[in-house]
């Protein structure tokens, strides 16, 4: 019989139809490898230096207004133009490039530098939630649009080039690739069975109660059976939403609450400010009612057995598929542990 907690075995992840190798036996194994320096957990509540913090001036020479609470703006070095030709090279199929426009906005969480969402309240949180929500609904109206992409890269450890707090929204012309996968999976799984891949798997969950990190009325957090990254997580309404213009008002708040939570979790659990990658997945912006689809957002953060120690994706997870030696089950309970009190 297969013992997941003890012998080697590959998970596929529903979303994407892709696998990953677990190998639990390996988490005894001694680290010789590179170590990161521990995080500074020390910030001014404002740094005149900072291109993002209140009335100061930005690269571009524009200066920020004296904002109070949140605050959203045009990336002044966008990786995506609205200007930009929707034309198509394609040399024998061999050598293809489309043209990609679109539209790059940065939000900032707070006025205050140091604030974090681990340590913002759920009112303030909330707030985000809110602009989030407008700022989708903008973009998704906008015809140029094809998908929203709603992400934070917390720590200069993921490449965070400013450390107050704030996110991106990239505005795609195109569908980007894992948008597009899960897009693909939860279509097909909605054709096939005639409900929704996340709702049901979601409901396995709360049954078997062995991945779930914490839960409020409105939304779960919990380690992906499939999980790839050490300690990644799954935020999922428990109602079917499929993008940010369907939610209440209590949902925003929930959102905010259980936000609070997973990102206090990370910062206890290795006692440091957490380094991630996380964002939003919901229905493309092409006009379409996608039913199929069920928001969710993700949580990639690389720490692996300590505030030094990260998770590397090379060798056989660059050429074959990802590994893992923590079980999601492991990361789970250990992430239970380190929630606040």
């Amino acid at each position: 019989m297969l013992r997941l907690q003890h012998d080697s075995h590959r998970r596929l992840n529903i979303l994407t139809g892709e696998w990953v190798l677990v190998s639990p036996h390996r988490t005894s194994r001694p680290w010789q490898g590179q170590t990161e320096a521990k995080a500074d957990a020390v910030a001014p509540a404002y740094d005149p230096g900072c291109y993002l913090c209140p009335g100061n001036m930005r690269a571009n020479g524009e200066r920020n207004p004296a904002y109070e609470d949140v605050f959203a703006f045009t990336n002044d070095f966008a990786a995506l133009l609205p200007e930009s030709p929707q034309e198509e090279i394609d040399n024998n199929g061999l050598l293809v490039a489309r043209g990609e426009p679109g539209v790059c906005r940065v939000i900032c969480f707070s006025p205050r530098h140091d604030l974090t969402l681990s340590r913002m309240s759920v009112a303030e949180i909330e707030k985000v939630v809110g602009l989030w929500r407008a700022e989708f609904t903008r973009l998704d109206a906008d015809p140029l649009v094809g998908a929203v992409q709603i992400f934070e890269n917390r720590g200069a450890m993921m490449g965070a080039s400013n450390p107050h707090p704030h996110c991106q929204i990239w505005a795609t012309h195109s569908e980007p690739d894992e948008l597009a996968k899960e897009s693909a999976r939860q279509r097909g799984y909605h054709a096939g069975r005639g409900g929704c891949l996340l709702c049901d798997y979601l409901s396995l969950e709360l049954e078997q109660d062995t991945r779930i990190v914490c839960a409020n009325d409105g939304f779960v957090a919990l380690v992906p059976f499939w999980a790839t990254w050490p300690f990644e997580t799954m935020v999922l309404p428990r109602r079917h939403l499929v993008a940010l213009d369907e939610f209440s008002a209590e949902d925003s708040r929930a959102l905010a609450d259980i936000l609070k939570r997973v990102t206090a979790c990370y910062d206890n659990l290795f006692s440091t400010p957490f380094p991630y990658s996380m964002g939003f997945h919901q229905r493309p912006s092409d006009g379409g009612a996608h039913p199929h689809w069920h928001f969710h957002g993700h949580f990639y953060p690389p720490l692996l057995r300590s505030a030094s120690i990260r998770k590397f994706m090379v060798g056989f997870e660059l050429l074959g598929s990802p590994q893992r030696d923590i079980t999601p089950e492991s990361a789970a309970e250990r992430l239970r542990e380190a929630l606040p009190r």
